[in-house]
């Protein structure tokens, strides 16, 4: 049966805090009035102010526990019950108005509990506000409920004095079992969530991880919800144990509940109709609108939910955007984008800039033998339409898969990659470096739009957005090895010839580089990139051999103008000679958007486990220590990449270097003419023209080639790209 408690009236609005749990010597407001930082002096009523209120139908258990400011006007307050020590700012004869809501300054027909109230607020119609510290100018209107109780977490995973561990919150991230769980708390960065959920063995370094959430809370009951200044609550039922920022606009929600709801006047965020949000953290600039269900979740900042989505067990990154569909157990890096109502994202952890068609979907339950199973994807993960994955799976950055229903488990190690289920033949298809010569516009547009979009007012990771960087440049260079390999076993295998894998690979190089029309005649099989005994054939292997090779040399060239321009001398060889030595090719690691050497990240983590590295705090000074270390480091590897490729150590060759950057112009011109290529077959292809009567028409609808915004900027880079390099080599 339901437990209902009774009390004495007068106990109504007193002892938040139980007695075991307050501090001796402390009564239970000294929480409130250490977060109360308003600097209002407030003060008794008089025996006039008493007699208005009353007049104005207004009710207290005792008006003494009534505090004002010496601006206090008690005429603008009606109709309100109270109860508990309540303290109100200044109230003026003004109206607030915000987005068509013009409301009197004032309290009006509320129950109010134990609370504080900044200058010229407007509350009315709040049937019980309890416990709550309101900001300057905030208007509260049509609220349900908006109470705090004394064991409020406000969304973090941590405990409060008294509670038992089974009580904490924690998200199942990457895996529905549970297996990778993480605390959520406030300020979380992708790279904390990514850096938790791995290295699960390692229990030492989990404990850390705790110990780092832990020490960023007390233990202490009694801490009061907040309001932020100018924050707008309207038409909205059920807010409880929430903590909100200055500036946020909520409105017609259903229930908000143990939530941080962070807010700005640089990044604002909102919560608009039917929205139900429980047990989370929510950054600044976050938009949140019809419908939407986020349950043990995080938002990184300026994220998006929106039109019915759900959210559930997972961590979503900055600059995201989720309509429409489920994403359950996953951990997304920034920059992902899922729109339709009927893709499905599960148990997966997803490294940015990624994009889920409609019908796509990845479910580890749903295609495996238990709730275990786990999906990653690389940087520019593309699932097309209706795409069903089994777990587990793992895709290299950069990897498009066309429609179909794929029954296998699948390992893509070669970046930049079309998969397609060739069912017909019983086989898969995998065309290597597809989207360099099919659609190079929308991979450069890819980039090019995320660093348009990068709303951060916190950029303490830095996130990577360039296709070409260290992550991809390595699965490039590991490609050319495995096409090497493949060829020349196709080759061998074809005419019956046998050899060591030297001699193979050997033979595949001299194949790819010479474009051989021997290629025409091989079948490429891809060992151990399908679960099955069905073939995985390569198609265009050679197309993609010359790609990656060209990109890795415009990666090197690329990242030594950057240095020269960074750190101008007055001669060319000066220049040269400056560049550092090439050493081994180190491996990187996306720590949830960042590329950090895998080197680097295991002394980080080892300074985590001895303590060196002791709060969240110190580890994200880490991440911008990184930051800043970054160009030099992606210099030194693109370096070492041309070193392997060429045996050329450039910095003690300064012809290499001019002809390497020479050639870089030419590169960068024929990425340019395929950027615009690869856009001008919308406009030629007669299947897209025919739903236009003619060109004037279409040109209407989708705009002029010649107009295109992200083609003209792209000229632009590559005039600017040729005469900065034009003008180095002059040196």
């Amino acid at each position: 049966m339901n437990i209902i408690r009774k009390s004495p009236i007068q106990t109504l609005g007193y002892g938040f805090i139980e007695p075991q749990f307050q501090p001796s010597g402390k009564d239970e407001y000294y929480l409130r009035n250490r977060q109360n930082n308003s600097g209002i002096n407030y003060r008794h009523l008089n025996a006039y102010e008493i007699e208005v209120l009353v007049r104005n139908r207004n009710q207290s258990d005792d008006w003494n526990k009534i505090l004002v400011s010496d601006a206090f006007n008690p005429e603008l307050v009606k109709n309100c019950k109270f109860f508990g020590l309540v303290r109100i700012g200044k109230l003026e004869p003004y109206c607030l108005e915000f987005k068509n809501l013009r409301m009197p300054v004032g309290l009006y027909n509320s129950t109010i509990t134990s609370s504080d109230f900044g200058d010229n607020v407007v509350v009315d119609n709040v049937n019980y506000l309890s416990h709550y510290i309101i900001g300057n100018e905030v208007m509260l209107v049509n609220i349900n409920e908006l109470a705090t109780t004394s064991h409020a977490k406000f969304g973090n995973g941590i405990l409060k004095d008294g509670e038992d561990e089974k009580t904490r919150i924690w998200l199942e991230v990457c895996n529905e079992n549970g297996g990778r769980s993480i605390l959520p708390f406030d300020g979380m960065l992708p790279g904390d969530a990514y850096l938790w959920s791995r290295h699960r063995q390692d229990e030492v370094l989990q404990k850390q991880f705790v110990a780092f959430t832990s020490k960023r809370y007390d233990s202490l009951r009694g801490y009061y919800g907040m309001v932020g200044d100018r924050t707008v609550i309207k038409n909205s039922r059920i807010i409880k144990d929430t903590m909100i920022g200055t500036d946020a606009y909520i409105k017609g929600a259903n229930k908000i509940k143990n939530i941080t709801l962070n807010s700005t006047p640089e990044a604002r965020t909102q919560v608009g109709e039917g929205c139900e949000l429980v047990n989370g953290i929510i950054g600044v600039g976050c938009r949140i609108f019809y419908g939407v269900k986020a349950v043990r979740f995080v938002m990184a900042s300026h994220s998006q939910l929106k039109y019915g989505a759900r959210l559930i067990n997972s961590y979503l990154g900055n600059n995201a955007t989720i309509s429409c569909c489920e994403v359950l157990n996953s951990l997304i890096f920034p920059a992902h984008e899922q729109h339709h109502n009927n893709s499905f994202l599960c148990a997966a952890l997803i490294m940015g800039q990624s994009n889920m068609a409609a019908g796509a979907t990845i479910g580890s339950n749903h295609n495996s033998r238990a709730a275990d199973g786990e999906l990653i994807a690389g940087r520019g993960f593309w699932p097309g339409l209706c795409v069903s994955l089994k777990h587990n799976s793992k895709f290299a950055a950069f990897t498009i898969i066309a429609k179909g229903d794929f029954p296998a488990e699948l390992n893509i190690e070669l970046p930049f990659s079309l998969v397609s289920n060739d069912v017909s033949n019983d086989r898969l298809l995998v065309i290597p470096g597809y989207w360099f010569q099919y659609n190079l516009y929308a991979l450069a547009r890819n980039s090019w739009k995320y660093v348009a979009r990068d709303q951060r007012t916190d950029k303490t990771q830095e996130i990577e957005y360039d296709f070409l960087a260290p992550d991809t440049a390595n699965d490039i260079w590991k490609a050319l090895g495995i096409l090497e390999s493949i060829t020349g076993i196709a080759w061998f295998r074809k005419n019956g010839k046998s050899g060591l894998e030297s001699s193979m690979r050997k033979k595949g190089k001299a194949l790819l580089t010479e474009r051989s029309e021997e290629l025409d005649d091989l079948e490429i099989i891809l060992p151990n990139a399908e679960n099955s005994t069905r073939q995985v054939i390569v198609k265009k292997a050679a197309m993609a051999y010359q790609w990656y090779k060209a990109f890795l040399d415009f990666y090197a060239a690329r990242e030594i103008i950057g240095a020269f321009k960074a750190n101008p001398l007055s001669t060319f060889n000066r220049m040269v000679a400056k560049l550092p030595a090439a050493g081994k090719i180190n491996e990187w690691e996306n720590i949830g958007g960042q590329l950090i050497p895998v080197e680097i990240v295991n002394q980080c983590l080892q300074q985590i486990r001895k303590g060196a590295i002791d709060s969240w705090g110190s580890l994200h000074d880490f991440y911008k220590k990184e930051g800043v270390n970054y160009p030099a480091k992606k210099l030194a590897h693109a370096i070492s990449l041309y070193k392997q490729m060429h045996g050329v150590e450039l910095n003690s060759n300064p012809n290499e270097v001019r002809a390497l950057l020479q050639h870089s112009i030419l590169f960068r011109k024929q990425v340019s003419d395929q950027i615009h290529a690869t856009r001008a077959k919308d406009y030629k292809n007669p299947f897209r023209q025919m739903v236009y009567d003619n060109k004037e028409e279409l040109e209407a609808v989708i705009g002029k080639l010649e107009e295109n915004s992200f083609i003209l900027e792209d000229r632009l880079h590559l005039n600017s790209y040729r005469k900065t390099v034009n003008n180095l080599l002059k040196k």
